[in-house]
């Protein structure tokens, strides 16, 4: 595969990740697919080959939790030509009480958001500069500028990506590499509805009520598509965002106050 049109997708087998897979793929890229379900990987890319005749779409399996994962996923995509696009896509650790979390909920909070995605994103920059071209895009939360109450470990480790991302982007504009993170508001996907589902046995409430209570905060007044999403992904990844970079894009139907 060219790494001109390659792009590497975390989670990719569900939810954000695979909508932003699927939309690189229409916009013309190879895909190598990560999460830790390789069934999960495997169905999704042959789908995308029988949409996309022709095009490379190959797999990698590893836990964002494992220390050795960031290491395992760039030696594939090193091997593979090395990506234009990266996308850091991880799934996110459970509600809690932020006011009884443990070390080892930090953790493996920090491991999965945090550390494995910037030594993945740390050890395919290089490549990139050297190209004089390169795309790095983390798939955060709201919950990075307004904290969600019950996901203290995910808000905390976002963050820290966050910053790092607006960090690193000053270091390697100037070689034509963008750095960007882009933050879901109420999304319809898997991920979502599990939080729903939470709420609805944390308040007695049935789950359309906590559904139609969080739509009702949203001024679009409904949850947002993966494909919406998705879109902005696709954009960022392009040629024409190439102005853009050190900063987190909301996709959230003018959800969030004070962004």
């Amino acid at each position: 595969m060219s790494a001109t049109n390659f792009a590497l997708v975390g989670g990719a087998t569900s939810g954000l990740g695979l909508a932003s897979a699927r939309a690189l793929a229409a916009a013309g890229h190879d895909v190598l697919l990560w999460s830790r379900d390789q069934g999960g990987l495997d169905a999704v890319a042959e789908d995308l080959r029988t949409r996309h005749p022709g095009r490379s779409f190959t797999t990698v399996a590893a836990d964002a939790t494992d220390p050795g994962t960031a290491a395992l996923v760039a030696d594939a995509a090193l091997a593979a030509g090395g990506p234009a696009v990266v996308v850091l896509n991880q799934g996110g650790p459970p509600p809690v009480d932020p006011a009884a979390t443990d070390a080892d909920g930090w953790r493996r909070a920090f491991q999965m958001l945090a550390i494995t995605p910037i030594e993945l994103a740390t050890r395919l920059l290089p490549p990139m500069r050297a190209a004089g071209f390169g795309r790095i895009i983390a798939i955060l939360s709201s919950g990075v500028v307004e904290p969600i109450p019950t996901l203290a470990y995910s808000n905390a480790a976002r963050a820290a990506l966050m910053a790092w991302l607006k960090t690193a982007a000053g270091a390697v504009a100037a070689d034509g590499v963008t750095l960007n993170g882009v933050m879901p508001g109420r999304i319809a996907t898997p991920r979502v509805a599990s939080l729903d589902q939470a709420a609805a046995a944390r308040t007695g409430k049935t789950v359309e009520q906590v559904q139609a209570a969080s739509a009702a905060t949203i001024p679009a007044g409904r949850y947002g598509t993966p494909e919406e999403f998705a879109a902005m992904v696709a954009f960022l990844a392009s040629p024409a965002a190439s102005y853009i970079t050190g900063h987190a894009h909301a996709v959230d139907g003018g959800m969030l106050k004070g962004w």
